[in-house]
This record gives C-alpha cells, sequence and structure tokens, in this order.
C-alpha cells in the first residue's frame, strides 16, 4: 500500500512537472520568404544591376570591335589570296587565326569577369538580406525562416533559432558514423 502511495504521488508529481513544462515550452514558429522579391525590391539591387548592364554594354562594344576587325581581315584575305605570294599568304592566315584565338579567349574571360561583378555587386545585397533575417527571426521569435524562392532553393534554410536543437550527432550515431 505504502508503495502504490508512493507510485502515486510520483506518477502525480511528473504529471505536474510535466505539464508545468509544457505550458512553458516555446511553441515551433515557422516562417517562409521570397528572397527573390525582397532583392528586386531593393535600390541597392537595381544600381547593381544597373553597373551589371553598363559593364556588360562595354564588354559588348569592345567585342563587335574585335568581330568587325576580324570580318575586315577575312574579307580583304579573301580579296587578295590569288594575288598573294605563298610567304604573305600565310602570314595573313595566322594573322587571322590568332585574331580568332584572341576573341574566344575575350569571350572567356569576358564571361568569368561578369560573373566575378555579378557575384561582388549581389554579394553586400544578400548579406544585407540575411542580416534582417536574423534580425526579423530573433524579434519575431521564430525557430526556422525557409526561403521560398527557387533562385535560392526551395525550402533552403535561411535561419535557425539559438533553441535549435543539431541531430547531427544523432544521426551520425544511427548511421554508426564515428
Amino acid at each position: 500500500m505504502k508503495n502504490t502511495l508512493k507510485l502515486f504521488a510520483l506518477v502525480a508529481f511528473m504529471f505536474a512537472a510535466f505539464a508545468t513544462s509544457a505550458q512553458t515550452a516555446k511553441p515551433i514558429k515557422l516562417g517562409h520568404l521570397d528572397v527573390q522579391k525582397v532583392m528586386t525590391s531593393m535600390p541597392e539591387f537595381k544600381k547593381a544591376q544597373d553597373d551589371l548592364a553598363a559593364k556588360e554594354q562595354e564588354i559588348r562594344k569592345e567585342l563587335t570591335a574585335m568581330h568587325e576587325n576580324y570580318q575586315k581581315l577575312m574579307q580583304e584575305y579573301q580579296a587578295n589570296a590569288k594575288t598573294l605570294t605563298e610567304l604573305s599568304r600565310t602570314a595573313k592566315e595566322q594573322e587571322i587565326q590568332g585574331l580568332a584565338e584572341r576573341i574566344q579567349n575575350f569571350q572567356q574571360l569576358a564571361q568569368e569577369q561578369m560573373a566575378k561583378t555579378q557575384e561582388d555587386l549581389l554579394a553586400p545585397i544578400i548579406t544585407k538580406i540575411q542580416n534582417a533575417v536574423q534580425a526579423v527571426g530573433k524579434e519575431g521569435g521564430f525557430t526556422y525562416i525557409f526561403a521560398a524562392t527557387p533562385n535560392f532553393g526551395q525550402g533552403a534554410l535561411l535561419y535557425t533559432a539559438d533553441n535549435s536543437e543539431d541531430v547531427l550527432p544523432l544521426v551520425k550515431k544511427k548511421l554508426g558514423i564515428q
């Protein structure tokens, strides 16, 4: 009888403790954000787009001049090929081939430079958005905020609360990974 009474008291105590902790437990609050909409509404993004377009126009102008020079050399070669000596013809062909290679290299470098410029222009904008998401997450009591933008990966995690538990060690243990 004493054991039953002790067991009952223990169960009652555990129930009361569970009820109290359930009342104080913080509910999970989820959020989502269309990052693309935020980004395109920022004045910094419009300026970055304008700067990128200006850089692209500059590169396009230079590439056009190179193509025009190539066309001019080709036309001259074709018009005079029959009258040129073997040595002159070989020199012209090498000149044309060299220009074609320079154009190809220029196009490759231009693509790389445009990608780098875009990355450099967007990095501070993305950082600003990330900082805002962090602040909103903390101030709003969110547990997680997910991206709802295809360019950022549907469902990509943008914010995690400090009280969120990292289950990586548990998953590794379950999989038998040290």
